[in-house]
Parts: structure tokens; C-alpha cells; sequence
């Protein structure tokens, strides 16, 4: 069986050096120091826009938890956005979000609701240096569920000088990511894709670029089967 690096390799004869480059570049802007955890969304347009900033942002990882509502698949809108993320979807159960948080938590992330509470503290002033993050948005009419509330690490909130008393929840998330990344990489911490990750991403990408990318990968394998 070849290695996914091998497979890699050999994907890359299949593009342009232009292609190529841009992989390269891209690899070294993404990040998964930071995710985006989104808690039972309702309206698709919602988790759509919340995707694109993350690829525009740079994050890699995005965790769907669907208890009441889930994902559609079929949405147009971040079409082009997901391809290039590694989802996680969380679904299943009744209740689906103790499995992400204790997945998250296996992973090093911190759990952070975005939500206002008295312990908050406001998204410029979050310390980064004390390990991973992982950003929990809910859903539009309630926010974050109580075993969300019940289980986070910190707290943080965007903000906010008018009258109204809470921003849409893509809004919320395109500020935090934001804020975050731009501060992150005027930091000294390494928050990076590591070696084996940037591999598996790669590849990821390679695979959607190239059309047949499954029939090529399927000869490249018979290939070894024969010693070539």
C-alpha cells in the first residue's frame, strides 16, 4: 500500500507547477492551533458563510454538531469553500454534543463558548499562548446549549456599542477568526500544520483537483503490486 506521501508525489505530476506552488503557499497559511465548532445551526446560509471565512482565514477544521438540525450536504453556497476544509460531523445521537467536546478535549483544544457571561473576557484580550482553541457557536434563536455552557474552559465575547443585543452568528464568527489569526501570526507560537498534517491536507486537495484523481491513485497501486 503506498504511503499517502507517495501518493502525494505522485499526484503532483498531475497538476501545473502554478497548481503546485499554490498547494505550497496555501499549506504554509493553515492553521489548526484555531477551529470552529458550530452547535445545531439552523439556516444553511449560516454554516456556508461561516466556512468560507474559515478558508479565507486560513483554518483548516471545522466541527458540525447536528442534534435537531443537520448539515446540508447539498448547499451551493459553500461548495467551493468545503472542499478545501476537513469537516467533522458529530451526529448520530440525541444529543451529539458531549462526543465533540470530549473529542475536542482528547485533541488539546480548549472549549471556548462565544457567548456573553459573567467569567467572559473580550476576543482581543484572549490569551493564545495557552494551547488550542476551539470556538463554540450555537444556533440562531437559543446560542449554545447548557452542556456547552456547563463544559467550557473560557468564555468570550465580541464588542458591541449599539442597541442591538447579539450579531449574527457567521458575523460573530468571521470577527473571532479575525481577530484571532491576525494575532496569532504576529505571535511566537508555532501554529502551523505539522509535517503529517500538511500531508493528509495535500492530498485532500490534490484528490479534489483532479478529476480522476481515484483512477490514477488505483493504477499508481497496481503498479507497486507488480514492482514497477
Amino acid at each position: 500500500m503506498r504511503t499517502e506521501r507517495e501518493q502525494l508525489e505522485y499526484l503532483k505530476n498531475f497538476v501545473t507547477d502554478e497548481r503546485n506552488h499554490l498547494f505550497d503557499r496555501l499549506l504554509q497559511e493553515r492553521t489548526d492551533y484555531v477551529t470552529v465548532v458550530l452547535e445545531d445551526l439552523y439556516q444553511s446560509h449560516n454554516q456556508s458563510a461561516v466556512m468560507r471565512t474559515a478558508d479565507c482565514m486560513g483554518l483548516q477544521h471545522i466541527h458540525i454538531i447536528e442534534n435537531r438540525n443537520c448539515y446540508d450536504v447539498s448547499s451551493t453556497v459553500s461548495q467551493g469553500a468545503r472542499e478545501w476544509l476537513t469537516l467533522h460531523r458529530y451526529r448520530g445521537e440525541q444529543n451529539n454534543t458531549p462526543a465533540a467536546i470530549r473529542q475536542l478535549r482528547e485533541a488539546g483544544y480548549r472549549i471556548i463558548a462565544t457567548t456573553p457571561h459573567t467569567q467572559d473576557v473580550l476576543i482581543d484580550d484572549l490569551d493564545l499562548q495557552k494551547g488550542k482553541m476551539a470556538f463554540f457557536f450555537g444556533t440562531e434563536l437559543t446560542g449554545l446549549s447548557e452542556t456547552v455552557i456547563n463544559e467550557a474552559d473560557e468564555f468570550v465575547k465580541v464588542p458591541m456599542y449599539g442597541f442591538t443585543e447579539s450579531l449574527n452568528v457567521s458575523v460573530c464568527a468571521a470577527l473571532i477568526m479575525y481577530s484571532v489569526v491576525q494575532r496569532l501570526k504576529t505571535s511566537a507560537i508555532n501554529w502551523h500544520l505539522d509535517e503529517a498534517e500538511q500531508v493528509r491536507v495535500a492530498l485532500q486537495w490534490y484528490k479534489h483537483s483532479i478529476k480522476s484523481s481515484k483512477q490514477i491513485l488505483e493504477r499508481f497501486e497496481e503498479k507497486e503490486e507488480i514492482g514497477l
